[in-house]
């Protein structure tokens, strides 16, 4: 019998690696219902794509996809995928919070051929396996096998993994929150799903939101709307209740509320005095 031992180097840090944290583990095959519609996340997203042939548009252009790539997506970045409906489009895709790529001005990495080497499908098909079956230890499992993955990248494509500051990772996700909230302010939103929205803990995302801006996401949220109702008392003769519905308030008298609280008066008063100093303005 013969033996041979093999005594391991002493361990090389790898940059980037130790802040990053798996989020999410997606598995997507195309369908008629798929969703085109651009879209941003607070992390980096990596698109291992095992099959068919499509492509991944961003606001720079379109970057054609075949099996075996893998891209990444650089957080806040908007994005979206096609498939080519003859070859439907197959991809696992991680969510990655803590990292970024040395990416191209488009915010994006494309890596060909990546995706179909052995030692990454197996890395996938395990962590698609633990995640689906969520045992005991699944999640440690998981990321253990995102940081394999990581080494092999930086392995095969040298310096383009980079971690992503604490500072400048809260202020951009604070920022892709105001951004949501600026576009969603008339839904009936929650601290819970903005949250979501930013892959962050609701009790964490409060203060680095109040401590980057000087509000709350909930106040923020507050004063767009009663900013938006301002032009709509001002500029329309829609009634309370109209606008309220409009805004996301779940009552008028909660809107009439938050208005007084906000602007010192009421909705019915602001308006009076708005077309009062108009009427003014315009007498010759």
């Amino acid at each position: 019998m013969s033996t041979r031992q093999y005594a391991l180097p002493p361990e090389e840090p790898v940059p980037g690696l130790d802040g990053a944290r798996l989020l999410y583990v997606t598995r997507a095959q195309y369908s008629p219902e798929w969703d085109c519609s651009q879209h941003i996340h607070a992390c980096a997203e990596m698109f291992f794509v095992t099959g068919g042939s499509g492509s991944l548009q961003l606001q720079q252009g379109t970057v054609p996809l075949v099996a075996g790539d893998l891209v990444t997506v650089d957080p806040g970045v908007p994005h979206t995928e096609y498939s080519q409906p003859a070859d439907p489009l197959q991809y696992v895709v991680l969510g990655v919070d803590g990292l970024e790529l040395h990416a191209s001005a488009g915010g994006y990495v494309l890596l060909h051929g990546f995706a179909q080497q052995r030692q990454t499908s197996a890395c996938l098909e395990l962590m698609l396996h633990e995640v689906s079956t969520g045992l005991s230890g699944s999640a440690a499992l998981c990321q253990s096998l995102l940081r394999i993955l990581l080494i092999l990248m930086t392995r095969q494509f040298q310096s383009v993994l980079f971690p992503v500051p604490a500072e400048q990772k809260s202020s951009r996700e604070c920022a892709l929150v105001r951004r949501y909230i600026d576009n969603h302010f008339k839904e009936a939103l929650t601290l819970e799903q903005l949250a979501v929205v930013a892959h962050l803990n609701k009790y964490y995302l409060s203060h680095a939101f109040q401590k980057e801006f000087g509000v709350s996401p909930i106040r923020y949220l507050l004063q767009r709307r009663i900013r938006e109702s301002r032009f709509l008392l001002a500029q329309t003769d829609h009634t309370l209740s109209h606008i309220a519905q409009i805004l996301g308030f779940s009552s008028p008298s909660y809107f009439s509320q938050c208005f007084r609280r906000v602007e010192g008066m009421s909705p019915t008063e602001y308006r009076r005095r708005n077309q009062a100093r108009r009427s003014v303005e315009r007498v010759p």
